[in-house]
């Protein structure tokens, strides 16, 4: 299994959210979603506001954050998402986040904040 699974690092400004192993990671960057698998070719991708990251790890659970801006950068060996700032969606109160989203002006930081939150929170439940 080793060899189907990669490190991967999600750090924020303020914190270091995950550091483990993983089979596969989702992020959304300005140029679409991503898909990564161990041993992608390198890159590196501007992350969106109000974008998400799904982790699966090497057990097979699913982690999904919250994630506003920022960088990812993928090695043959390792993936690390730079953040602005990122927070897991395991505490997200969808229906605040629908009706922030609802009050927000498309675009804003509120607008992004809550779009990135009740994204993230969709992709744990597939």
């Amino acid at each position: 299994m080793a060899d189907k699974s990669y490190h991967v690092e999600v750090v924020a400004a303020d914190t270091e959210l995950y550091s483990g192993e993983a089979t596969f990671l989702i992020a959304q960057t300005t140029v679409g979603e991503l898909g990564i698998l161990a041993g992608h070719e390198p890159l590196l991708g501007q992350l969106v506001p109000g974008g998400f990251v799904v982790i699966v790890e090497t057990s097979g659970e699913r982690k999904a954050a919250a994630i506003e801006g920022g960088f990812l950068s993928v090695t043959g060996e390792s993936v690390t998402i730079l953040a602005d700032s990122a927070e897991w969606a395991d505490d997200v109160d969808v229906a605040a986040e629908k009706a922030a989203l609802e009050a927000a002006e498309p675009g804003s930081e509120a607008y992004n904040h809550a779009h990135a939150r009740l994204t993230a929170a969709e992709h744990l439940v597939k």
